[in-house]
């Protein structure tokens, strides 16, 4: 068999079902060889959304997500969706195809070095030297992408490797690895911190997820009745309705998750890594607590907060080995009046939608199985605090690197991971054009779904900041030339609508959830409505500003 067959029948034996890509010269032999198999091939109309796509079907079905491009250009537009798995820890296999080996260093025609742009935004890469070769290396990319603390993983193809025959053979050699246990010591340290506090507050981050610990950690928090607060990527770890839940915490935080941790005299943290957008001001951030961190990945633990209490390993077992009761009613009660007493209020004035309140409705009627996969900006945040979630594999956000464009194509993955799911991409009217060419494979595959574009006519959060912190010395934000964004669904093949007032919100809801096919809800919100609360820059999470302390 040629290379390109040994790479395809390799995917196969991964249980590979879905590539996302789009062709091109030297990755022609690999699309060759698709012809011959059972794995389906998606095009998309850029080959960031190829890689945004397989991020968002990794996240939503748990399995390795794959795309494919062509050398030169075609690889390096993969590598804003590499770098967003590799900063949210989402197993992705990236394959590229390359010139040919002899051609390789002259420059030649869409020649570049994918392998040594990629290094930082990897766990690690291949660039494959003979077609013998490659069903190992496809294996161990697998392996290395779902293994541990998961990310990306890069296996650059030479034209001529895919094309050069050679005798197939395969053997798994065996390797594996196993997340180790964490220290009886570590374990017996950290109990004894959590029986002495009388304040603690759990922070649950997206490890939680990753690590497939969601039951050990309801009942670590069911038995000792720890509050909880959840970073952007820890929502839905538990039921985000749950008694104990505070909600997000950060920079726009509840103010009862922030003030609870503010408060806290022992932080649990658990599959989080004391990000800058949920800590504010580090040397601020939880000032009277003592730390327990629990992780996978032993180099997170006190890279950022000093942590008494380290607990390197597997979360699953780590959890069940924290699970105690504790006599901490006077700090659970304090906290859920706290939770009580700055409940949302969504009764806003005037007669525009109120974003807050559409989410709220959107997420009472779609229920607790549907997918959402947002973009990046104001409606983000609006999402992550007033959208309601039960898993954290419902939720699909580009946390770390904050990729606007991300939405689209990751609901586009989450739908063919699921194709019987109701996804919902919520949108803004800045991060929907940069991936806007995807409304085409929307209509092309008859995927339905349902895309929810908040329209203020202006960069929303960069809005937002300029008004706050750059005495609203606005630049760059109007985006008052937007198009008609339903008349470009409908020149797409989408049913589109357009909603402006709050009246007619129910109505476009059930409108909305009623398509059969993808549809877009054009929602026009006010272009001065703002996220609140936040933390402004330099400040601890304890500084909150919202409208009335303006």
């Amino acid at each position: 068999m040629k290379g390109a067959q040994f790479l395809v029948k390799a995917l196969e034996r991964e249980g590979v079902e879905v590539i996302f890509g789009y062709p091109g010269g030297a990755i022609m032999p690999v699309y060759d060889a698709l012809i011959d198999s059972k794995i389906r091939h998606i095009l998309v109309r850029h080959e960031q959304a190829a890689a945004l796509a397989a991020d968002g079907y990794a996240r939503a079905s748990g399995k390795v997500g794959v795309c494919m491009a062509t050398s030169g250009p075609g690889a390096t537009n993969l590598v804003t969706g590499i770098a967003n798995a590799y900063m949210d820890s989402v197993p992705v296999v990236a394959i590229t195809g390359q010139v040919a080996t002899n051609l390789m260093g002259t420059d030649a025609f869409q020649e570049v070095d994918i392998f040594g742009i990629t290094l930082p935004v990897v766990k690690h890469s291949f660039l494959v030297r003979t077609a013998a070769e490659l069903p190992e290396i496809v294996h161990e990319a697998f392996r290395i992408a779902r293994s541990g603390r998961p990310g990306p993983v890069l296996i650059d193809l030479p034209k001529d490797i895919a094309n050069t025959v050679a005798g197939y053979e395969f053997d798994a050699n065996g390797k594996g690895e196993v997340t180790a246990a964490p220290s009886n010591e570590s374990i017996a340290y950290a109990l004894e911190l959590l029986r002495k506090s009388e304040r603690p507050v759990a922070y649950v981050g997206g490890g939680v997820g990753m690590a497939n610990a969601l039951a050990e950690l309801k009942t670590f928090i069911e038995t000792t009745s720890i509050p909880f607060v959840a970073t952007l990527k820890g929502l839905g770890s538990i039921s985000t309705k749950h008694e104990l839940a505070l909600g997000m915490m950060g920079m726009h935080g509840m103010k009862a998750a922030n003030h609870a941790v503010q408060e806290s005299d022992l932080l649990i943290c658990i599959g989080a890594r004391f990000d800058d957008r949920a800590t504010g001001r580090l040397n601020g951030f939880a000032p009277h607590a003592k730390v327990i961190h629990l992780d996978v990945d032993a180099a997170e633990i006190g890279k950022l907060r000093h942590a008494e209490a380290p607990v390197a390993g597997n979360l699953r077992d780590s959890l069940k080995a924290l699970a105690c009761q504790l006599n901490i009613e006077p700090w659970r009660r304090k906290c859920l009046a706290m939770k009580e007493a700055t409940q949302w209020d969504y009764d806003a004035p005037g007669s525009q939608v109120y974003a807050p309140d559409f989410l709220r409705r959107l997420s009472e009627r779609a229920g607790e199985n549907c997918i959402v996969a947002c973009d990046v900006g104001q409606h983000q945040m609006w999402v992550a605090q007033h959208f309601h979630f039960t898993n954290p594999a419902q939720h699909l956000t580009s946390g770390g690197l904050g990729t606007m464009g991300f939405g689209l194509p990751a609901a586009i993955g989450a739908q063919f991971a699921f194709p019987d799911a109701t996804v919902i991409n919520v949108s803004g009217d800045g991060s929907i054009m940069m991936n806007l060419q995807e409304f085409a494979t929307l209509r092309r595959y008859e995927l339905p779904v349902k895309v929810v574009l908040f329209d203020n006519s202006a960069l929303g959060m960069v809005r937002q900041w300029q008004e706050l912190f750059h005495d609203r010395r606005y630049s760059e934000v109007d985006l008052s030339d937007n198009p008609d964004f339903a008349l470009v669904a409908q020149s797409m093949g989408l049913t589109s609508f357009r909603v402006d007032r709050r009246q007619d919100v129910d109505g476009a809801i059930d409108q909305l959830l009623a398509a059969r096919g993808p549809v877009l809800a054009h929602v026009i919100i006010h272009q001065e409505a703002n996220v609140w609360p936040i933390v402004g820059p330099g400040k601890s999470n304890s500084e909150m500003m919202d409208e009335v302390t303006l």
